[in-house]
Formats: C-alpha cells, structure tokens, sequence
C-alpha cells in the first residue's frame, strides 16, 4: 500500500506555505467553511500522480497569486518497500512543470506512477451523466491511464495528428497528399489503438462492478452500473481486427477529407465516443435516473475503480473525495465509510460539517481548514462533546 505520510504546499492556490505531517494510512478528514482551501489540498495531493490533477488545471492557474516564487508540493511516500520523497512544481524559467522523486528531476511525469496512484471524485462530476460525449470520455480515458500510463501518450498523439490534418485541410487548397496520407495513417493506428483500451477497460471495470455487487455486503446502496463504449471505431472493433480496423478508419478518413475540410476535426474516430452507463437494477439509462440514483452510481464506479487497482496492483490507490458525503442521507454516508474502510487505503474526505462524518469520528484523522490555515485536530468534537 502507498500513502502520504507528510504533506508540505509552497504558493500552491490560497496556501502561501501549509504542512500536514503523521498522516495516517487510512480516512483523512478536512472539514471547513466554502472557499476554505480544502479542495486545493486535495488538487496538491493530485498533482503526486501522472496527470494535470483533479480540476485539470494548466500549470500557471495553481500559482498563488500573491506569492512571488514559483509553485510546489511536496510529499513523503510510503510504499510496500520504502519511503520514498516526491516533489512537483512550477520551473520559473521554462514555466513548466517539474518532477523531482528523492531529489532528483525525473524525465516525465509518468514516474510518479510507479509510487502513487489517484482516485478521485468531485462535485464537479455529478453532472457526468448528463453532461456532454466528451466529459464522460474523458473520464473515462483518466480510468484507463490509472492503469496504462501509456494511453495518455496516446490520446495526446491522436489529438495532435488530427489538428495537422485538419490545418492541412482547412488552410491549404492543394494539401501535400503524402503528409496528409502520414496523419490519417497516424489518426488510424493511434485511434484504433485507443479505441481498444477502453474496450478493454470497460471490460475489466465491468467485471469489477459485478464482483463488487457480489462480496460487498452494502454494494446494494451504490447500485451495480452496466457499461458500453458507444463509438464508430469501437463498433468495428467488435467484428473485425484490429488491423483490419485501422485500414478501415484510414479509408474513412480519406473519404471524408472533403467535408473535413469544411467543418474540421474529423467525421469519426474515438474523439467522437462515448461512455454509457445503464442502472443494471432498473435497466435504466444513467441520464433518465434520478440525481441521488446518479451520485450513487457514480460512486459505485469509483469504487470499483480502487478495487481493480486494488486487485490487480496489489495495493488500493490513494482516494480523494471532495465534498462526496454531503448529498448522502445518513444510511448511505456510513455504507460508503465502511466500505472505504475496507478498501483499505487512504482516504481523503472534505466536508463543509463535522458533523457528516460522526460515524467515522474514531476511525479518521480530522483537520480543520480556516481562510487557507490547516489545524490538525487531536479529538474532533463530534467525540468532545461525549466526553
């Protein structure tokens, strides 16, 4: 199991400078008024893992606004094996994001996937289901690079193939043929390729959420989710090869250049996919569902999702769950603490009241967060006001 056991913030959002030490392994709870800087500890804490954390952000937009030097976060790392020191932060110079594990510059972010993986949900995605094609795909691809750090490269070499093309098509009346063969050669390997890894994701994520209806015995309060990935290319690749798919979509896009070159992107492809999630019980789509039935769903998933990296990585990934317990009725809420109790890992929660977290009052370690000052707290006072 890997967990942060210190925590340090240097010009990091609203925290000029912010340290949390003797972190736990297991529930971490930071409670406060809106606009406290809670969810920007759980950002730094995102910012340990492959990605651009969990609000997405562009390295610039994390910087404190009042500080002059440059941002950072830094952490001590327990794993299985050793306790290892990982920092990340703003380069001044370059303005891009630097990596540093026991103190030395890694080459990628990708490093950090050897020593932390992120879990998260946010308010942010209750909407998920009723949102547009793309935030769920996007979701989606962020729970297959938890497990192929590769697929990021991917999606990144697809996207950058695919606005060559449409630049060439869109800016040029007589485009090099050639060059523009090379992109939709590229788009259709890339593109196939990443078609097939959220294939294969939803398979293995679907068999997770089955499995987790099964053993868990308060599964039953975060209903089992049926998924599919929608999509052209996803659909070709249920019948034919994937070699034989990638001289298909090659084929599409020679076919569709003209049209392309009148509306841009490109006609089909996985950058038009899309994830879909059905309430097993009531066979019912995700969309159609209340917004409670929603939110339950969603956090099935998620939980899930730590099973499988759980399952398969031999250790649970770190959670971060923003703001999740608040829409809970009482039942719920201590269905889902026992069930991150089981899982086994750490747990980071924020909530605007102490009080949503009294059943797990001895179990988690509580902060208090007040205008970007964090106050670690011997005895919640859930528990002072008993004694």
């Amino acid at each position: 199991m890997s967990y942060i056991s210190s925590l340090k913030l240097h010009n990091f959002r609203c925290y000029e400078q912010a340290a949390l030490s003797e972190l736990g392994s297991g529930l971490i709870v930071l409670h406060g008024p809106n606009g406290a800087g809670k969810t920007n500890v759980l950002e730094a804490v995102s910012f340990l893992a492959p990605g651009r954390g969990l609000r997405a952000a562009k390295v610039m937009e994390v910087q404190c606004r009042e500080a002059p030097k440059p941002w950072a976060v830094a952490a001590q790392v327990q794993t299985k094996h050793e306790n290892v020191r990982l920092g990340t932060g703003l380069d001044a110079q370059t303005e891009k994001r630097i990596i540093r594990i026991n103190e030395q510059n890694a080459k990628s972010q990708s490093a950090l996937a050897d020593y932390v993986a992120c879990v998260w949900l946010t308010p942010q995605m209750d909407r998920l289901f009723i949102d547009a094609a793309g935030q769920r795909r996007r979701f989606l691809d962020r729970l297959v690079f938890a497990f192929d750090p590769g697929h990021s490269g991917r999606t990144t070499r697809y996207e950058n193939a695919m606005r060559q093309r449409s630049k060439l098509l869109q800016d040029d009346d007589t485009p090099d043929i050639a060059w523009l063969d090379s992109l939709e050669s590229q788009m259709a390997e890339t593109g196939t390729a990443l078609a097939a890894a959220r294939l294969e994701f939803a398979q293995r994520l679907q068999r997770a959420c089955d499995k987790s209806a099964q053993d868990q015995p308060k599964s039953e309060f975060f209903p089992r989710a049926i998924l599919n990935v929608s999509g052209t290319i996803e659909e070709l690749l249920h019948n034919a090869p994937a070699l034989e798919v990638e001289e298909m979509f090659a084929y599409q896009l020679k076919q569709s250049r003209e049209k392309d070159a009148r509306v841009g992107g490109a006609a089909t492809g996985p950058h038009k996919s899309d994830l879909l999630v059905r309430y097993a019980a009531k066979d019912m789509p995700a969309d159609q569902c209340s917004t409670g039935e929603q939110k339950a769903l969603l956090i099935g998933l998620v939980l899930a999702h730590a099973r499988l990296i759980a399952a398969e990585r031999g250790a649970p990934p770190i959670l971060l769950l923003d703001e999740v317990a608040a829409h809970l009725d009482e039942d719920r809420r201590g269905a889902l603490y026992d069930l991150l109790i089981d899982l086994g890992g750490q747990v980071w929660l924020t909530g605007t009241e102490e009080k949503l977290f009294e059943a797990i009052e001895s179990k988690a370690q509580f902060f208090e967060v007040h205008a970007a000052a964090i106050t670690p707290q011997l005895q919640p006072s859930c528990l002072r006001s008993v004694s």
